[in-house]
């Protein structure tokens, strides 16, 4: 395997499967037979997972929801998809731990650097919800936090396409996608693979990512082994 230790990054929205709102079963069990492809192999798996299927703290501020209310209710929402993939991947017979930006008592244990590391070491797949536990983060930011903290080897973000392309596949027809890019090349194109703080932090700790398509069926193995699959961003 080239990479033993990955933070998995998923959006909120990817849990949504062919319903298009809040938790799809069978996209669950999907992605949680994924993550056991790798374990199996005795790789360490940490999960970062959205919350924008249940509530985005932006959005309530078009509703008229306080910026900071909204962004810790974002965090909730980003505790209860953390549960529900707990819950998948425990229905496979996999072990998994639930930590969190936001401690709650007895659902979610405090995050810390040391802790989660000492359940990846013993075969946990971590999973850390609460974003980064403060507001104004995106789960971007705090997936790219937690990456550092964990001393992970690459961020994996899986999507629903396959890599980072010149522009918007699912609008333009000519887009091409990149197999690498660097940072300063993402930075300057003004590629969106995340948001700017958390990819000035991944470069600053020279973190790479690779963007790839979640949906398909063994991808998370093969980007595990090192194929080339999705983009690359280091």
């Amino acid at each position: 395997m080239k990479y033993t230790r990955i933070l998995l990054k998923l959006s909120g929205e990817a849990l949504e499967g062919a319903q298009g709102y809040g938790i799809d079963p069978q996209r669950l069990a999907t992605y949680a037979a994924e993550v056991k492809s790798v374990v199996d192999e005795h790789v360490q798996v940490a999960i970062v997972i959205g919350g924008g299927n249940i509530f985005r703290g932006l959005q309530g501020t078009v509703q008229g929801v306080n910026r900071v209310t909204g962004d810790y209710m974002g965090m909730l929402a980003t505790v209860i998809n953390s549960m529900a993939i707990q819950d998948a991947l425990e229905k496979l017979g996999l072990r998994s731990k639930l930590l969190g930006g936001i401690a709650i008592d007895p659902i979610v244990e405090e995050m810390s650097s040391d802790r989660a590391i000492q359940y990846l070491e013993q075969g946990f797949i971590t999973i850390i919800s609460g974003g980064t536990g403060n507001p104004y983060f995106t789960t971007d930011t705090a997936s790219a936090l937690r990456a550092v903290e964990i001393k992970a080897d690459v961020i994996l973000k899986g999507t629903r396409v396959d890599g980072v392309y010149t522009a918007d596949p699912e609008k333009d027809p000519t887009a091409v996608r990149y197999e690498t890019l660097s940072f300063n090349e993402a930075i300057e194109k003004g590629l969106k693979i995340m948001d700017l703080t958390a990819f000035t932090l991944c470069k600053e700790n020279n973190l790479p990512i690779v963007v790839f398509n979640m949906n398909v069926t063994g991808n998370l193995k093969r980007v595990v082994q090192g194929e080339k699959v999705g983009t690359l961003v280091q």
